[in-house]
């Protein structure tokens, strides 16, 4: 049986491109890998690290979207710092255990699971 990768990237829709854009680069530390319309249009990717997301300018979508993103230990300690020195708006909420939630803009949320607060056992090496 081959096995084949799913390669995922979710699509947030905002209703602003160039505000999103400012709090996922400037807030968030991720970089634009893609604009289509030569930077003009209304879809874009961004990048950190292996987290690929999508934005999409779209005033008529409502609907909010969560990405749970999971990072290491050390990376998760290293996130905290930046929050801390970039002034990230940020709380501790849950989603089945503790998880740090960041909310865009737009109120699409971003959770990253907190380690030792009960997550999956091995999965926050």
């Amino acid at each position: 049986m081959t096995m084949h990768r799913w390669y995922t990237r979710p699509v947030l829709f905002v209703s602003d491109l160039n505000r999103a854009l400012h709090f996922y680069i400037e807030t968030l530390g991720f970089e634009k890998a893609w604009h289509e319309g030569d930077g003009q249009g209304k879809v874009c990717q961004i990048d950190r690290a292996e987290c690929e997301i999508i934005l999409c300018e779209d005033a008529g979508r409502k609907d909010k979207g969560r990405l749970f993103v999971e990072l290491t230990r050390d990376g998760i300690a290293e996130f905290k710092r930046e929050m801390v020195e970039r002034s990230i708006p940020n709380q501790i909420s849950w989603w089945g255990y503790d998880v740090i939630k960041i909310e865009d803009p737009d109120g699409n949320e971003l959770l990253f699971p907190l380690p030792d607060s009960g997550s999956e056992p091995g999965r926050m090496a």
